[in-house]
């Protein structure tokens, strides 16, 4: 994929930023125009390896803030009312955590304060511009690479190196260890009761997407955890499920009136930060459950990776509890692909959603749109509009989240520009919790 340059994302800025409404104003605070029913539109904002911001680590900090407002200044002139902004890409930080070092993304120097709080502005500059802001955690990915002894001296891989594991190149926590998953949430709590985020919002990385001829090394855990499973895959997922359920349960009692309780690893009780709004928990997974082939149950598709089996996250579980406020599938397949039909998936999360009070937000790929060696359908600048368009015959869809913020900005066949043409006539707000 071919990276926007400095000069291409300052005049896609610009134009955004023209087309913005003053902050302050009536549009800006995401008032609903034409009686608009409310909805999701957003976009994810990402930072792991620089993908999309910064454009490069060690910009100045003046540089980074304006790259920073121009990415939300093209989220209002998009019409959009939310972003989801990675502040955690690789057990890191983008605030000042007491739990883990500053992300390299920002200096290019793990550890290394940036001179400023990234997470805390972009929560006032979204909140200025009417924009929901939710808070995007990956929760077991440590780095890019294998080598402990390239993280900071008091990482907490290396301060605990039997938390880690090395696998298809890169290094994740375990998730079978009960510690692990502890200090996790922590780790996110501590974000939720420091700033008025909107959301807490995990993506597709539980256990890792596989790699041919490697081996996810859990033995020992697995034997001091999971006698009580007939599987090691049962017992997978039961650690993932923990996770879900756990975090939701966290960031519930922290939002609510004498919330705040705060088992954290010998860190003592903190004060809890009073939200002005609702903080959600949402999850966007990879949009296969299961192939029909494999279960009955499973979706009309032919995909290589199940989330259940492969990832060992039952992400179907996940709705049928209410364990989180809402799922975003990340359905980034044209209509028609055989393997895994746009079309076929969109009844398959609606039924799967129906009667629960968690609300469905489909993930759209963006980033595909006009993209070299994307099939057919992705070089018709029309495809996404159509996506919305069948969405709307499903009322348990409730918006759309598209990948990423560089393309929004960037929009280089004008992919995005036809789906605010054809369907975003008027700003709106998001759906309140159910």
């Amino acid at each position: 994929m071919r990276r926007i340059t400095r000069r291409a994302f300052a005049v896609a800025a610009l134009s955004a930023a023209a087309a913005a409404p003053a902050p302050g104003s009536a549009a800006a605070r995401g008032r609903e125009a034409d009686g608009g029913r409310p909805e999701f539109r957003g976009m994810w904002l990402a930072t792991v390896a620089n993908r999309d911001w910064p454009s490069r680590p060690g910009l100045p900090a003046a540089a980074q803030q304006a790259e920073l407002r121009a990415y939300l200044d093209a989220a209002v002139a998009r019409r959009l009312n939310t972003v989801v902004f990675q502040v955690r890409p690789t057990a890191d930080a983008l605030w000042p955590s007491p739990y883990e070092p500053w992300s390299e993304y920002l200096t290019g120097v793990q550890g290394r304060d940036p001179g400023w709080d990234p997470l805390g502005s972009a929560v006032r500059e979204a909140h200025r511009r009417g924009l929901e802001l939710h808070a995007w955690f990956n929760p077991y990915r440590i780095a890019n690479h294998t080598d402990p002894t390239r993280l900071v001296p008091t990482h907490p891989a290396r301060l605990h190196p039997d938390w880690a594991v090395p696998y298809g190149g890169k290094l994740y926590y375990n998730p079978g260890l009960p510690e692990v998953r502890a200090f996790v949430q922590d780790a996110i709590l501590d974000a939720v009761e420091r700033y008025d985020i909107d959301g807490v919002h995990f993506d597709d990385y539980f256990y890792p997407y596989p790699v041919a001829g490697r081996t996810f090394d859990d033995d020992a855990a697995f034997e001091e955890y999971g006698g009580g499973f007939a599987t090691r895959a049962d017992w997978r997922r039961d650690n993932i499920d923990r996770l879900v359920r756990e975090t939701g349960e966290r960031v519930r009692d922290a939002r609510s009136p004498g919330g705040g309780r705060w088992p954290g690893r010998g860190r003592g009780r903190r004060p809890r930060r009073t939200h002005h709004r609702p903080v959600r928990f949402g999850i966007s997974p990879f949009a296969i459950w299961r192939n029909q082939a494999t279960d009955p149950e499973g979706s009309d598709t032919r995909a290589g990776v199940q989330t259940y089996d492969d990832l060992y996250a039952d992400t179907r579980r996940w709705v049928r509890e209410e364990w989180i406020d809402y799922i975003v599938p990340q359905v980034y397949w044209n209509i028609g692909f055989p393997a895994a039909d746009y079309a076929k998936l969109l009844p398959w999360w609606s039924r799967t959603v129906a009667g629960t009070r968690v609300q469905l937000c489909i993930g759209e790929a963006l980033y595909k749109a006009g993209a070299p060696g994307q099939p057919p359908a992705w070089q018709d600048p029309a495809e996404l509009s159509r996506h919305l368009t069948l969405a709307r015959g499903y009322p348990q869809v409730r918006g759309h989240l598209f990948f990423s913020a560089k393309e929004v900005a960037e929009d280089r066949t004008g992919a995005m520009a036809r789906v605010v043409a054809d369907h975003y006539h008027g700003p709106v707000r998001p759906p309140r919790p159910a």
